[in-house]
């Protein structure tokens, strides 16, 4: 056995998300489509450069009143798929609420290793603490949310003083098994590298609240994820809460936080008020 009693085949298997969920193709063109009706009808700051790569590059959507809160997202794909553009429809959610909305893209694996993608992420929070005031936005009230890849980098940020709170939907706390399954082709990790940026092993000793959402219909080893690393955040003190959202598949939850009334929307609210 491999893994928590999985052999590489069901290691695989435990974390195939587009095999788990079939109408994954179709649920991932809706948020192409969407994302690009929003763009065409929300003006944005598009591909602001944090860095010196191709890839290191936000896009910002203000709110009526740019004089406030910003949430910072960070798309998902298994650290190797995916762009920020597609899910630019999640500003419906947040933008009627007047909190900005910033899309973060990285470079992807095996151009880049893990390790420097978590520094990348970082740095483009730090542009944004840096840069928010040259459009008006609040540089003090940055909260960060990520979808499955996107939820280990949120968890990543929580060391980062400019980060007030966070919403990590559907994320990886816990590398190893990563490192044992397919992913790894092209992640490349070794026994350090995953250790290093696995965040159920490095808590900060304080942070901001942390919520870490999944859906009750993930597959069983991502609910595990979100629910032992919320109990481990919890057991050190920190602020936060574990969030089911029920229902959701790993893709659907997303639209918890498109939908203004959605409960991770809600849960962002929530942050936003309190801090």
């Amino acid at each position: 056995m491999l893994y928590r009693g999985m052999n590489r085949a069901e290691l695989d298997a435990a974390y195939n998300n587009t095999a788990a969920v079939p109408e994954r193709d179709a649920i991932v063109a809706g948020w192409a489509e969407r994302s690009a009706r929003t763009r065409r009808e929300r003006p944005g700051h598009l591909d602001l450069r944090y860095g010196d790569s191709p890839r290191e590059r936000l896009d910002l959507f203000l709110a009526a009143d740019p004089k406030a809160p910003t949430l910072a997202f960070i798309h998902g794909g298994y650290w190797q798929m995916n762009d920020k553009e597609v899910t630019s429809f999640l500003a419906e959610g947040v933008l009627p609420h007047g909190i900005n909305f910033a899309l973060i893209e990285y470079t992807l694996a095996p151009a880049a290793r893990l390790d420097r993608i978590v520094a990348e992420v970082a740095r483009s929070i730090g542009w944004l603490a840096e840069h928010l005031g040259d459009y008006g936005a609040d540089p003090a009230r940055i909260y960060i949310s990520g979808h499955s890849a996107g939820g280990h980098l949120t968890a990543t940020t929580m060391t980062l003083p400019a980060v007030r709170g966070s919403i990590a939907i559907s994320g990886l706390f816990d590398l190893e098994p990563i490192r044992l399954n397919y992913l790894n082709v092209k992640l490349g990790l070794d026994e350090d590298e995953a250790r290093r940026n696995s965040p159920i092993l490095h808590f900060p000793p304080m942070a901001g609240p942390l919520v870490t959402a999944y859906g009750t219909r993930e597959l069983p080893e991502l609910c595990r994820q979100s629910i032992d690393y919320a109990q481990a955040w919890a057991e050190r003190g920190l602020p936060g809460h574990l969030l089911p959202v029920d229902g959701a598949d790993h893709f659907t939850i997303l639209e918890a936080l498109a939908d203004p009334k959605g409960v991770l929307t809600s849960a962002l609210l929530d942050l936003v008020r309190t801090q």
